[in-house]
């Protein structure tokens, strides 16, 4: 029995150029990869740092003229920022808008605002809070 050596034919498999091409493929890949994950990560990073305040609206009262919103705030120590209240009408229409204030280094404020309105509101709002 004689000991044949099996070889692919030339050309057919390939050349070593493509070797070339796919590690430079991968290569690529890998840095848009890398990329991604740090656009996302700084993206991420960001949105976290940036939402030092947020606030919760326990309760209101209304009467003709003003709305008395129960807020509870909660942010960063020494953190300063604002949030923003509407009053809306029976109908639907806007009767009242205003920011509140808050800063020192309590971390979470419970504090009563009254926010004037141009007719009688029947609602209390919070539309968002802000750091300064």
């Amino acid at each position: 029995m004689s000991t044949a050596t099996t070889r692919a034919p030339e050309g057919r498999y390939g050349r070593s150029s493509d070797e070339r091409s796919d590690r430079t493929l991968k290569v690529v890949g890998a840095a848009l990869g890398a990329v991604l994950l740090v656009v996302i990560g700084w993206f991420g990073y960001h949105y976290v740092v940036q939402n030092k305040i947020s606030a919760e609206v326990i309760g209101f009262e209304t009467a003709e003229n003003a709305v008395r919103v129960h807020l509870e705030v909660r942010k960063d120590a020494g953190a300063a920022g604002y949030c923003t209240m509407r009053s809306r009408s029976e109908d639907g229409e806007e009767v009242g808008r205003a920011d509140f204030r808050f800063d020192g280094d309590a971390t979470r404020i419970d504090k009563v605002v009254t926010l004037r309105t141009k007719a009688r509101g029947t609602s209390a709002e919070l539309l968002g809070c802000h750091p300064e």
